[in-house]
């Protein structure tokens, strides 16, 4: 075990007031906002499908265990039209039958950046996608990916409510 699960375990969570970072630090919360916005935008000039984004939310947001983002891009998911099938395929894409190869190498590539403490994001992955998707479009991939990890590293590490970590104590 190391020395930060130790010190986790010996501190109990509702002993621990985590900041509410958007009321604390709003001037960088505006700025993630926009941020995304402009993900968003490039996504949308490089043709990307919203679909194809919203499988890549859920799989960034699935490997991070955000339960809060993966609930809202689910949510969406549905609402645009995915199949049950294809959106239980996105956990196992490797061997999914009903998703693209394009989609599979979004999810690959979103995979690679999400788990890149494992690792740079290997030669191959990049170069599948890069061979499916042009420099545009490519450049919206890491991006949407980027934005997202970043949102669930926020929501992860305030405990933002419905992200998934443990319930935190009200701020008195």
């Amino acid at each position: 075990m190391s020395d930060a699960s130790l010190s986790d375990a010996a501190t109990s969570d509702a002993t621990v007031t985590r900041i509410a970072i958007k009321d604390v630090t709003p001037d960088v919360s505006s700025a993630m906002s926009a941020l995304h916005e402009a993900a968003m935008a490039a996504a949308r000039a490089a043709g990307i499908e919203p679909e194809l984004l919203q499988l890549v939310r859920i799989r960034a947001s699935q490997i991070n265990g955000c339960s809060l983002s993966l609930a809202r891009h689910l949510r969406d998911a549905r609402a645009m039209g995915q199949s049950e099938q294809r959106i239980s395929d996105v956990r196992a894409w490797r061997n999914s039958k009903v998703l693209s190869p394009r989609e599979r190498a979004a999810l690959s590539l979103t995979e690679a950046i999400t788990l890149v403490f494992a690792g740079q994001v290997p030669n191959a992955v990049y170069a599948e996608a890069a061979g499916l998707f042009d420099e545009t479009q490519l450049a919206a991939l890491i991006w949407a990916a980027t934005v997202i990890n970043t949102h669930n590293r926020i929501a992860i590490t305030t405990r933002l409510e419905g992200s998934g970590a443990p319930p935190i104590a009200a701020a008195g």
